[in-house]
């Protein structure tokens, strides 16, 4: 075939690849026409001609010992025989030397180059799926955005992304929310699949806490640069969602820079997310002072860890009893968003908050009245 290194660099051109990549392509689908075409049992090659701007391909034939099991084996074909070798080729050849017989695919009439150019588009279709698959695949949990170009029975909605179309599955969206063709929208992307038979297929999510990480990553410079972390998230999608933070700077609070002004910020991103209610508190490795505050906007007296479970502790919460509506929240929305971000089973104590009032004021009391007698 003339001037196939020239057909290999329009098609890079055109697809985006790297020229290298596609010579590779196009020698592996010269070698595969080969083996169709020729003898699917010999071994072949594919060399490029710089000067010639071709592609020539050669079967090669490996010498090996007389006694070498491998010349009675399923690759028979593959190998000669020192001695015959010797017999038939070239008297000064040694075991592992390599001869190349040369094959003119050209000359194999049209069903040869009808293979050959079926081989070519199937490897170089292989080579942008692999291309696109590397590329979406180093972009999981981050966000994408595109145009939505069909919604199935199922209500899964296909997003049309750059080069790609990828899916939104009704389990991955967010309560409440529809989508019409045309629609733009971002996601984060979940997994990323490639078959012989589908080829690239991406699975999008607005319902991963890593939607809200990237979201705020997005809206808050402090978050972007690296100076606030979040440490942890967790969420029930479109309705609440917690999340921890920490300062990597000492003169940075790191859940004020997240609300912003007014919460200018933390609104942007609860609007994206369909009003969902974001919470946000300073993360501490200290368990029992980060417990207290996850449970946030309930008032709690202690934390005590319950490790007997090494894999996975139990926070004993103390608190009164006025504060428990507000420790389990809604539908006890609170509480389990309290326990997927700290990791541990949460289990309430309530104290009479009356009477503990009413002892810890008698106390002092009695005490005033023995200091009292000592002065008369």
């Amino acid at each position: 075939m003339e001037k196939i290194l020239e057909i290999i660099d329009a098609i890079a051109h055109e697809k985006g690849l790297q020229p290298e990549s596609v010579t590779e392509a196009v020698k592996t689908a010269f070698v595969q026409s080969a083996k169709r075409v020729i003898d699917d049992s010999f071994a072949f090659e594919a060399e490029v001609d710089n000067e010639t701007k071709t592609i020539n391909v050669y079967q090669v034939i490996t010498v090996i010992a007389d006694d070498d099991s491998r010349l009675e084996g399923e690759e028979k074909n593959h190998y000669i025989s020192l001695s015959d070798a010797r017999k038939e080729v070239d008297p000064n050849v040694d075991p592992d030397d390599q001869f190349q017989i040369p094959h003119d695919l050209e000359s194999k009439g049209r069903t040869a180059a009808m293979s050959l150019a079926r081989e070519v588009e199937y490897h170089i279709q292989r080579l942008v799926e692999d291309e696109l698959y590397n590329k979406y695949k180093s972009k999981i949990g981050t966000i994408v955005n595109g145009r939505v170009t069909r919604v199935d029975a199922d209500q899964s909605t296909y997003i049309e992304v750059d080069e790609v179309r990828a899916v939104l599955p009704m389990k991955s969206r967010i309560k409440g929310e529809k989508f019409q063709v045309s629609d733009m929208m971002s996601a984060v992307v979940r997994r990323v699949q490639i078959d012989k038979v589908n080829g690239i297929q991406i699975e999008l999510s607005r319902t991963s806490p890593k939607f809200l990480d990237e979201l705020l990553r997005l809206e808050v410079p402090e978050i972007a640069d690296g100076v606030v972390i979040v440490e942890k998230s967790a969420r029930i999608p479109g309705e609440r969602a917690k999340i921890a933070l920490i300062s990597t700077h000492p003169q940075v609070d790191p859940v004020g820079a997240t609300v912003g002004v007014k919460g200018v910020r933390i609104n942007a991103v609860s609007q994206e997310l369909l009003n969902e209610s974001i919470d946000c508190v300073e993360y501490t490795n200290i368990p029992e002072l980060f417990i207290s505050r996850v449970m946030s906007p309930a008032i709690i007296n202690s934390v005590v860890i319950d490790r007997s479970d090494e894999e996975k502790p139990k926070a004993i919460i103390t608190l009164p009893s006025d504060q428990k509506s507000k420790a389990i929240g809604k539908s006890g929305i609170n509480i389990r968003l309290a326990s997927m971000l700290s990791g541990m089973d949460i289990e309430l104590v309530e104290v009479d908050g009356g009477e503990s009032t009413t002892a810890a004021m008698d106390e002092p009391k009695e005490d005033l009245s023995s200091l009292e007698a000592l002065f008369k």
